[in-house]
């Protein structure tokens, strides 16, 4: 579903990305775990098309996204959260989750959207900026779906959140996959909540994939060695 070969990015004259590949089937959840600055967040940016590739090939589905723009990957089914959530604050929820809606040519949110988040139903008159972080953090997933996407990037999506929050994060995480089929691409730090919602942990260190395992049978101390600083 999602196709990654020879990945390159770079600022400037400084290379961030070495020729990646990374091959996720539809239905899997993949965690991409690394340090800060080892290359999580340029990745995720370089999928989206936020970041220009040097080098490579990135397919979803099938189709070719590489050098295309951000909208033009959206409309090949590539969904993005990024750090941070970026939500509009000023915008009720449903207006914010409706915003993802530009590219199926529909104006009406999926009633399953809701299902999924039964606290954004009950606020969706509410502005984006009163909510809290872990609302805010569903609320920017949900405006990805509404894109109806293949592909969903989020980057790093338990910064600043709660424990208890985390833990019913990837519980959705889990049943956005089991409901809707999709693939899912995560990056993050938390070891325990990408032992929680992924199928394989990646481990990036320095721009490459130095790691790359299962959940079932993960060695958890040589994970751990890489993310601690």
């Amino acid at each position: 579903m999602l196709n990654v070969e020879n990945l390159r990015a770079a600022y400037g004259e400084s290379e961030v990305l070495h020729g990646l590949n990374l091959d996720v089937p539809g239905g899997e959840i993949v965690a991409i775990m690394g340090r800060n600055g080892m290359g999580k967040t340029t990745l995720m940016k370089t999928l989206m098309g936020v970041v220009s590739e040097s080098g490579g090939e990135t397919r979803v589905d099938g189709t070719a996204v590489s050098g295309k723009k951000p909208h033009q990957r959206v409309a090949a089914g590539l969904a993005y959260v990024p750090q941070g959530r970026m939500i509009f604050s000023s915008m009720t929820v449903q207006e914010n989750i409706e915003t993802g809606l530009t590219v199926t040519g529909s104006s009406t949110v999926p009633g399953d959207i809701y299902e999924l988040f039964p606290v954004l139903l009950e606020m969706k008159g509410r502005r984006g900026g009163n909510l809290s972080g872990g609302q805010q953090q569903q609320l920017a997933i949900a405006r990805a779906l509404a894109s109806n996407p293949k592909v969903l990037l989020l980057d790093e999506p338990t910064e600043g959140i709660q424990p208890s929050i985390i833990r019913e994060m990837a519980r959705t995480l889990r049943d956005i996959r089991d409901k809707k089929g999709l693939t899912i691409v995560v990056s993050e730090q938390v070891l325990s909540f990408a032992l929680d919602v992924a199928d394989r942990v990646i481990v990036i260190e320095n721009g490459s994939f130095v790691h790359d395992s299962p959940r079932d049978g993960i060695d958890e101390a040589k994970v751990s060695k890489f993310l601690s600083v």
